[in-house]
């Protein structure tokens, strides 16, 4: 497996990366995806994509570094996903262990995401990767 960060404008973030990353996230469309990392990279949004041996794109993270005063300084994963295809083949360990890679060359304190409550395979994952339940998340729809 071969693990890439991608710069803005590399056209395999919407040839390779954003339809793995669909597999999560399907509302997105080429042209909101674009918006979205535009708008998102100023705010430190970055993707990394994993790629399978045959040269597939098999797995998809999109993360930023972020600090606050709760953890002060933190990894924080927006998206991590792994494509159907490759799922318990190492794909997800990897991606985490290179995005953790990260956060201790940027001297972070912690790696954080949040997980769909409806996402129980992805619980199971994440408790097997050594991460805990620490909180919450609440949220609120703002309607128009």
């Amino acid at each position: 497996m071969k693990i890439i960060d991608f710069e803005p404008g590399d056209p395999r973030l919407t040839d390779d990366l954003l339809p793995v990353l669909r597999e999560l996230r399907p509302h997105l469309t080429e042209e909101l995806f674009r918006q979205v990392y535009e708008n998102g990279r100023a705010q430190g949004l970055r993707f990394t994509a994993a790629y399978a041996d045959d040269g597939s794109c098999v797995g998809a993270a999109g993360w930023r570094i972020i600090d606050n005063t709760s953890s002060l300084r933190g990894l924080y994963v927006d998206d991590l996903v792994t494509a159907a295809s490759a799922r318990s083949t190492g794909v997800g360990h990897g991606l985490l262990a290179h995005l953790e890679a990260h956060a201790r060359a940027a001297g972070c304190h912690e790696l954080n995401l949040d997980s769909g409550t409806q996402r129980t395979d992805a619980h199971r994952f994440y408790l097997r990767e050594r991460m805990d339940i620490v909180a919450f998340h609440f949220s609120r729809e703002l309607g128009p």
